[in-house]
């Protein structure tokens, strides 16, 4: 998927992920959200370029730091919120490299040999 697509979709689903996770009780378990964060995160981040993924975060920390660390929509720079930017950069960065496949040697296949023609003179059976 492009980072064009990528990026929008990952935002409306870090917003679906903080929703769900705050009617299961993200308020008091703040964990719950950054789960499925985390989740949103790596999956964009396995699916979209790294450019997508690395908003994506952003986006997802703000969402954890303002509304379910705080309440208000106010951002909080916390020891929280910094470990929650910490695990989602860790996740792009996972993502990031799931994708990468290693680069396998190229194979080499021998060319057929050319039959060779039989020489009766040059075998030893008739000397």
């Amino acid at each position: 998927m492009s980072g064009g697509f990528g990026f929008p979709a990952g935002c409306v689903a870090a917003v679906v992920a903080v929703v769900l996770a705050d009617v299961a009780g993200a308020t008091r378990f703040p964990w719950f959200a950054l789960v499925t964060l985390g989740l949103v995160v790596l999956l964009t981040a396995f699916r979209s370029t790294a450019a997508a993924a690395i908003g994506v975060a952003a986006v997802a920390w703000a969402l954890h730091s303002g509304f379910v660390l705080g309440r208000a929509g106010e951002l909080r720079f916390d020891a929280a919120s910094a470990v929650a930017a910490g695990v989602l950069g860790v996740t792009v960065l996972v993502g990031i490299l799931a994708r990468v496949r290693p680069r396998r040697a190229p194979v080499r296949v021998p060319s057929p040999r050319r039959p060779v023609a039989h020489r009766p003179h040059l075998t030893r059976a008739g000397t």
